[in-house]
């Protein structure tokens, strides 16, 4: 009799089983999305959709910079944002498998041995000749408390960790995108400060030939005392220059290697890449759609409304009973020899059932910040997509613009370059005087500067193109992931 009362009670616990699919609350559905036919590209212009994987390249091969790489291999490896990142998806990870576990009973093993005296003199009243200590102990399993998932508070409870599992490691997927394209633009502007150094240093060495030069005429009574200042105020100012770009280069190296996880110190240079490799690629823009597909914050900005709608369903389980069941299972005995006989064997089984009636306005206040919850995160979602669409446009036209303003300053250094070496002639020939000469080193200067950055900037808008479409954080070949 009393093992049909055991079955019975499990039949009613496999039941509840069997009614734990149901799962209040909303099923998540993707939001729609307002895309654009194309994206937006130079001169108000739209570039035609075409499917294109330029977010999928290793973009930074197409400097053909082996040092490049491997500070990419490092930084992957050594960046304390990459650290913290990994950290933070192993706890999202154990998170999960903390909701998890509430899907399996919770079962604990005990014992206990007593011996007890009972005084003589007491309200027991105990006779001298009766036995006045006694022995008494168990040992069972229970199952303290295993809650039925009758309305899908655990489902939602877990996908909702779920959820925030794969957007931390989406947003780790962020952090080494940035990380990547951080790295390369320290690294390809440590390139451009060496080539404003040489240029100073050029233009240094130009200027103090020129200063001989005066000094020479000046003695000669060719040219006079003003031409020698003008031309010493010039000397100055180049070196004031070279210090400044040397100051610059110092910060940048240290800024790059904080980004590999180092101290601060001098950075190794690999072949400077003078031309910008953009000519070797036509860049597609893609399909708009297919940007929510590849850009790692669109996808962790989704995730993140995917656990927002499971907290809303988790917030609407609430109202309805809790069912919870409870068992041990035992022996019993005054004595130890009899402990683990038959008769003295003990159980307990059944559930209990807990129905919210009156809790102050709580599970309503709960329920309503759920979906307030939900609001924020759609309209996240929602900024997160339209940032991205913002971002490839404005990639498009920074490549686009920056091209055109390289090639203008290519030729108008050329022109400096031909009209400096013209004052130069005409100076020492007697033609003009010192100012001609002053004013275009100064212009040939100024706009060999403007075209170093400019290479500079058309290379960065590169890079930004390609983190734009999402690519730019997968792994080089041979780098460790962190996130093991």
């Amino acid at each position: 009799m009393r093992g049909a009362t055991w079955w019975r009670a499990m039949a009613g616990a496999g039941a509840g089983f069997l009614l734990a699919g149901c799962a209040v609350g909303p099923d998540y559905r993707r939001p729609e999305v307002e895309l654009p036919a194309t994206h937006r590209g130079a001169g108000g212009e739209q570039l035609a959709a075409v499917p294109g994987e330029l977010g999928e390249l290793p973009w930074w091969e197409l400097f053909e910079d082996p040092v490049l790489e491997g500070y990419l291999r490092e930084a992957l490896e050594n960046n304390w944002d990459v650290r913290i990142a990994a950290a933070r998806v192993l706890e999202a990870a154990a998170s999960l498998r903390g909701v998890q576990s509430g899907w399996y009973p919770t079962v604990a093993a005990g014992g206990d041995w007593t011996t007890a005296r009972t005084s003589r003199r007491g309200p027991a009243g105990l006779p001298d000749s009766a036995d006045a200590v006694r022995e008494y102990g168990s040992a069972f399993v229970s199952m303290p408390g295993y809650e039925l998932d009758l309305w899908g508070r655990l489902r939602r409870a877990t996908e909702a960790a779920r959820a925030r599992l794969l957007a931390v490691r989406e947003n780790q997927s962020v952090v080494r995108q940035t990380l990547v394209a951080e790295v390369a633009s320290r690294y390809l502007t440590l390139g451009e400060l060496d080539e404003e150094l040489e240029i100073a240093l050029r233009t240094l060495e130009v200027r103090q030939s020129s200063l001989t030069l005066t000094l020479s005429r000046e003695e000669g009574g060719v040219a006079s005392l003003q031409d020698v200042h003008q031309a010493e105020v010039l000397v100055a100012a180049a070196r004031a220059v070279v210090s400044d770009i040397r100051r610059a280069i110092e910060q940048a190296e240290h800024a790059l290697s904080f980004l590999l996880g180092r101290a601060p110190g001098p950075v190794a240079r690999g072949s400077r890449t003078a031309a910008l490799p953009l000519g070797r690629l036509a860049i597609p823009a893609g399909l708009p759609s297919e940007l929510l597909e590849r850009r790692p914050d669109i996808r962790a900005a989704e995730q993140g409304l995917v656990g927002a709608n499971a907290d809303v369903g988790q917030a609407r389980a609430a109202y309805y009973p809790q069912v919870v069941l409870t068992g041990v299972y035992g022996q019993q005995s005054v004595a130890l020899s009899t402990l683990f006989e038959g008769p003295a064997r003990f159980w307990q089984f059944g559930p209990s059932v807990t129905v919210p009636v009156f809790t102050g306005g709580r599970l309503r206040s709960a329920s309503r910040a759920a979906l307030a919850r939900y609001e924020a995160a759609l309209s996240e979602y929602q900024q997160t997509v339209q940032n991205a669409f913002r971002e490839v446009s404005d990639g498009l036209v920074a490549c686009a613009r920056q091209r055109e303003i390289r090639e203008a300053l290519e030729a108008r250094a050329e022109a400096n370059r031909r009209s400096a070496e013209l004052a130069r002639v005409r100076y020492e020939g007697g033609v003009t005087g010192y100012l001609e000469v002053l004013y275009s080193d100064q212009e040939l200067f100024d706009a060999e500067l403007a075209l170093a950055r400019a290479r500079l900037a058309e290379q960065l808008a590169l890079i930004g193109l390609y983190r734009a479409l999402g690519g730019g954080w997968h792994l080089p070949e041979g780098t460790a992931d962190v996130r093991r």
